[in-house]
């Protein structure tokens, strides 16, 4: 092994490099942290919480932290442009024109909004958004970007640096980028400036933390919006009617409802909710081995759980009296999501793209 120490491997020195980016990441999580203990007024008296996280805690705290890469970042501009262009361009040509300063009498509904940067997006663009999201670990990252970061480039993000598997070189594992590539807040007073909306900045941009069918389906949210952009969001159901539903119950009569994504559907290899204890650990995460068809029609019947094709989706649509007024894929490209665009693996979706109107 010693051969491997030595030039041009030096893999001691690998670790030394890939260490320094865990701690750079760190940076970035402990800023999250301290960020979030605040928005929730929360108060810390000793340690006593520390290693209280689960493994899937772990998990979702490192995705968010990767996240950054792909919402925040100059370099996830492509990822970006191919899933948020087409949204943004459906809006101005499916709503209603409006001019600048008025723009934001259309209200925008972004589910599963995660960091925020299309909720971001939209404002800039003049229109009143509010974001929902069920994750804490993405609703105090995005609070943190949209809010307290002081500077474009504040922190430097190692997005691939856990990831020791198909590196052209090690300099591509090492790879850095700087977060955020905009100063939020600075860009979001410019862009107020340059629309000079009717209303003020801080009320056309808001949150909600929860489970987007259980908050959505309050009689305070019937008719509310003029639209629903959902990106790469509809295959996080378990029961896609649910959404449909509740997208139906939250927009006004000939409100546009704009999707992009795959259907990579989160909930395929899961068993029914009356049987996940007994087929999952005790935090719900990888299921064990049972027999599949049985444990399929049991969630089938328990839950309504299916997987559908993309042209099942739009039959469903229409069945819920939703008229398709546009339908294509990858309208701006193939897209990965989180990924390396160096990689010796590429996985890349052809997203589906649709826009519906609510009869």
């Amino acid at each position: 092994m010693d051969i491997l120490c030595e030039p041009p491997f030096s893999i001691p020195q690998t670790f030394d490099a890939v260490g320094d980016a865990i701690d750079s990441n760190a940076e970035i999580s402990e800023a999250i942290l301290v960020a979030g203990l605040s928005m929730f007024s929360a108060q810390i008296v000793d340690d006593t919480w520390k290693g209280a996280a689960t493994p899937n805690d772990l998990d979702k705290a490192r995705s968010t932290i990767r996240q950054l890469y792909r919402d925040w970042s100059l370099e996830g501009l492509p990822e970006r442009h191919a899933s948020h262009t087409p949204i943004i361009a459906a809006l101005a040509e499916y709503l209603p024109n409006l001019p600048a300063a008025g723009r934001h009498r259309h209200r925008i509904l972004v589910p599963g909004a995660g960091l925020g940067r299309l909720v971001f997006e939209l404002c800039v663009a003049g229109y009143t958004v509010e974001g929902n999201e069920i994750a804490y670990h993405q609703l105090i990252a995005s609070n943190y970007i949209l809010y307290v970061v002081q500077s474009a480039g504040q922190h430097t993000l190692y997005p691939w640096a856990l990831s020791f598997n198909n590196h052209l070189s090690r300099a591509n594992q090492l790879q850095f980028v700087k977060v955020p590539d905009v100063h939020p807040s600075a860009a979001l007073a410019e862009s107020a400036e340059g629309v000079q909306s009717e209303i003020r900045l801080r009320e056309r941009i808001s949150w909600t933390a929860g489970d987007f069918c259980e908050l959505y389906r309050q009689p305070l949210y019937q008719s509310a919006f003029d639209a629903v952009t959902t990106c790469f969001f509809i295959d996080t159901s378990s029961n896609l009617i649910d959404y449909i539903e509740t997208v139906k119950h939250t927009l006004k009569p000939n409100g546009v409802w704009i999707n992009i994504g795959p259907l990579l559907w989160h909930f395929e290899a899961a068993p029914p909710p009356m049987e996940r204890e007994r087929y999952t650990g005790n935090n719900g995460s990888t299921p064990l081995t049972a027999a599949p068809g049985a444990r399929r029609r049991a969630g089938f019947e328990a839950s309504g759980s299916v997987e559908l094709s993309n042209d099942e989706v739009l039959a469903l649509l229409e069945r819920f009296k939703f008229d398709v007024i546009e339908h294509t894929h990858a309208p701006a490209g193939a897209t990965g999501y989180i990924q390396d665009p160096r990689s010796m693996l590429q996985n890349v979706y052809q997203p589906a793209f649709w826009v519906v109107r609510k009869r």
